[in-house]
């Protein structure tokens, strides 16, 4: 009779299990396994065209109709003293990165493990730290580019450049990195990829609506939840960065720094490289 051993946990793999030396590498060894990775997740991602219509063409046909009901509006009390499209420029920006961040990688790591594909990588000498950082710059370069497309249909449409690009950057790293944590965490509570996109979109939709991503809240009670969560503080942070120079909002950079760290302790403590037993 022969037994089987399940890859472990993140956590496990790090604490707890033995792990067979990895053979020795040149200095820079690390960073060539990283952009490897990085390139191995871009060009999957890139010769996918449902992922790239449905990560791309979706916000801008948002954006651009959009632009099309709130072209030559005037800054309004309903959109917090900021023009129908300035608002709307940040909102659906930051809504791609949510989508691009968190949807999509927690779809694909439960389809990954699913099908096994975690399991084969965990058999590799990739160091885990590596695959994630690859999975993670990979989100932050898909972002950079919805962000960038999204910003210049506002442009097209008369919405100022930003005027803060550095807390721009600074703030899109964040959540980027926040809402990946976030992503890895869901997967790892996922029991098989068929239910994946159903949890994504229950824990997705509601804070998206209650963030003011599609229209302002003015409730002040669902307000204050809302800045507890991490949708709203990454909105507001992002409009902030777009149309002020108020340089980084402390308040909402923590809230999403908490969260990251929230989704990265789950991930790792829950995580798993082989899929469940059925």
């Amino acid at each position: 009779m022969t037994s089987t051993i399940n890859p472990p946990t993140i956590g496990e793999r790090v604490a707890d299990v033995p792990v067979r030396p990895a053979p020795a590498r040149r200095r820079g060894g690390d960073l060539a396994l990283l952009l490897h990775q990085i390139r191995y997740e871009q060009l999957g991602f890139w010769r996918n065209p449902q992922a790239m219509i449905f990560t791309f063409i979706f916000p801008l046909a948002f954006m651009t109709i959009i632009g099309a009901v709130f072209r030559g509006g005037a800054s309004s009390s309903y959109f917090y003293g900021h023009t129908g499209l300035q608002y709307y420029t940040a909102t659906i920006a930051a809504l791609s990165v949510l989508g691009a961040c968190y949807g999509q990688l927690a779809i694909a790591l439960s389809m990954r493990r699913q099908t096994g594909v975690l399991k084969r990588v965990y058999a590799t000498p990739l160091p885990a730290a590596m695959y994630f950082a690859g999975l993670l710059v990979h989100c932050v370069l898909v972002s950079v580019v919805n962000l960038l497309l999204i910003v210049g249909v506002g442009a097209a449409y008369g919405v100022p450049l930003p005027v803060s690009w550095g807390v721009l950057a600074v703030t899109l790293v964040l959540g980027a990195a926040t809402f990946c944590a976030l992503g890895a965490a869901v997967s790892a509570l996922v029991r098989n990829s068929e239910a994946a996109p159903a949890v994504v979109q229950f824990v997705q939709l509601p804070l998206v609506f209650l963030s003011g991503s599609y229209f302002p809240i003015h409730s002040a009670v669902l307000t204050h939840l809302a800045d507890a969560l991490p949708v709203k503080p990454f909105n507001d942070a992002v409009l902030a960065a777009i149309t002020s120079h108020a340089g980084l909002h402390w308040k909402e950079q923590g809230v999403l720094l908490a969260w990251g760290v929230v989704g990265g302790l789950v991930a790792v403590r829950r995580f798993r490289w082989d899929p469940r037993p059925q």
